[in-house]
């Protein structure tokens, strides 16, 4: 129980590290830090469980080769454009730091009821972490939007964090959705299933955030057609007359994607025609430093190729390809690319157990894809409030299945029976490999008998039976 507490903490703190900072008194650990070392000292000092011999875990490798990637683009940095070192290293940790939760929480020694609860945690987090938005959202009123009063949840005072809350969110929203869609026999669970939805959905319109918007309608989508083509089809015609319904703010915001100038002729608002220019100028720059500019130098080099000096990339795969090169952004994609593998294997794994167990797997997988997504428009990959609880979830969805499953853990596969036919044949050979025949009768029980003239325990006759197995 004391473990399941600590582990629990990191979950309640990551998302909430702006309501819960304080001052350790130790120079150098910060309270994430502390958080940290009370997981892993939570998970080793549990000790071994017996029969849970779970290898390297399915994301390992692709972390390790995005790691060292990160570093070669420190030393590159240092290279390129030569600053402060330990602004550097805290980049390079932040990096690293949040996607060894993973490996934490996936080697965190709990039985399945103990993670499963985790599991749900993350949910309510997630779901409270909505509410704040929302009462933020109603504190601002949803009459007409404005850009300054959008809400951040516990992201921010700052209205330029809604992005990154509403990738929160919508990165959530599919567990829940899936619990309300594939949970069935459990009518609470679905409720509450259900007014997550509810809640993350308003969080997400009181953020803004079209990237958001249109990652949320595409998780719900996956979703309805894996439940039932028509009732997609049923809702995605409800959803057309519904969108009036929606707060003014809201379609206000949506519209604002094309405006019409002064001389009649429809362009790009400002912020979605900035992303472009910095995408094209990210291009330039990777013309001129294929290897990449090195670790945290895309807002020092943006201005020498666009007018937004200083700015992100907007796009963490354009950012990792100007700022490590080809190679990083192998190095990212493979890791993607691992992190898709571990929500299909979860999701299988977790089919036959129940139908909570396959809600989890289904929404888990919808979850990576809007993670993934999020990450086009914005770049919060390396953002731990974001983030932090997605690794956490990676861990525990690997760590739930291999425990439900146990063969999914390297378990040998059944041998093949063999007719019982050969055994009448040649009882020599069903006395070699008992338990292979499918007779469960006289034939195998007949093969395994002792012989005159057989070994015994306590015989010393080394003498082969007689021929009687061959007519």
């Amino acid at each position: 129980m004391l473990r399941l507490l600590i582990l629990a903490i990191p979950i309640v703190f990551i998302p909430n590290a702006l309501h819960l900072s304080f001052e350790t008194g130790i120079p150098g650990l910060n309270v994430a830090n502390l958080v940290f070392l009370l997981a892993v000292a939570a998970v080793v000092l549990a000790g071994r469980r017996p029969g849970r011999a779970r290898g390297a875990g399915e994301l390992t490798p692709a972390l390790l080769a995005y790691f060292a990637m990160a570093t070669i683009g420190l030393f590159l940095a240092q290279f390129s454009r030569p600053g402060p070192i330990g602004d550097d290293i805290v980049t390079l940790k932040n990096i690293i730091f949040y996607p060894l939760l993973y490996l934490v929480y996936r080697n965190c020694k709990l039985d399945p009821r103990g993670t499963r609860w985790l599991i749900i945690l993350v949910m309510a987090v997630a779901a409270l972490a909505g509410l704040e938005a929302i009462r933020e959202g109603l504190d601002y009123g949803f009459g007409r939007f404005v850009e300054s009063r959008r809400a951040a949840g516990p992201f921010g005072v700052d209205y330029r964090n809604a992005n990154r809350a509403g990738v929160f969110y919508a990165m959530f929203l599919p567990m829940f959705i899936a619990m309300a869609l594939f949970f069935r026999g459990q009518k609470l669970w679905r409720i509450a299933a259900i007014a997550g939805c509810v809640i993350l959905a308003l969080a997400i319109m009181a953020t803004y955030s079209r990237q958001s918007y249109a990652i949320a309608l595409f998780g719900l989508s996956l979703l309805l057609l894996r439940r039932n083509v028509l009732l997609a089809v049923l809702i995605a015609l409800l959803a057309l007359p519904a969108a009036s319904l929606l707060p003014e703010s809201v379609t206000q915001r949506v519209a604002e994607t094309e405006q019409t100038n002064a001389a009649g002729v429809e362009e790009l608002d400002m912020s979605t025609a900035s992303r472009f220019e910095i995408w094209g100028g990210a291009v330039q720059m990777w013309q001129e430093h294929p290897l990449g500019v090195g670790l945290g130098r895309f807002p020092k080099y943006i201005g020498r190729y666009s007018s937004h000096a200083g700015f992100d990339a907007h796009n963490y795969y354009v950012l990792v390809m100007s700022e490590l090169g080809p190679l990083g952004l192998a190095a990212l994609l493979w890791l993607m690319w691992r992190i898709w593998r571990l929500a299909g294997r979860v999701r299988r794994a977790l089919a036959e157990v129940s139908a909570e167990a396959r809600a989890l797997g289904i929404g888990f997988t919808v979850t990576v894809v809007a993670m993934g997504l999020g990450n086009l428009y914005g770049s919060p990959f390396t953002e731990g409030a974001v983030m932090g609880n997605f690794w956490i979830l990676c861990g525990l969805m690997e760590h739930y299945a291999l425990d439900r499953l146990p063969a999914t853990a390297g378990a040998a596969a059944p041998v093949p029976a063999i007719d019982a036919g050969i055994a009448t044949r040649f009882p020599m050979a069903a006395r070699i490999a008992p338990g292979r025949y499918r007779a469960g009768g006289q034939a195998n029980a007949l093969a395994q008998q002792p012989r005159p003239g057989d070994r015994d325990r306590t015989g010393d006759d080394d003498r082969l039976p007689p021929t009687h197995g061959i007519t």
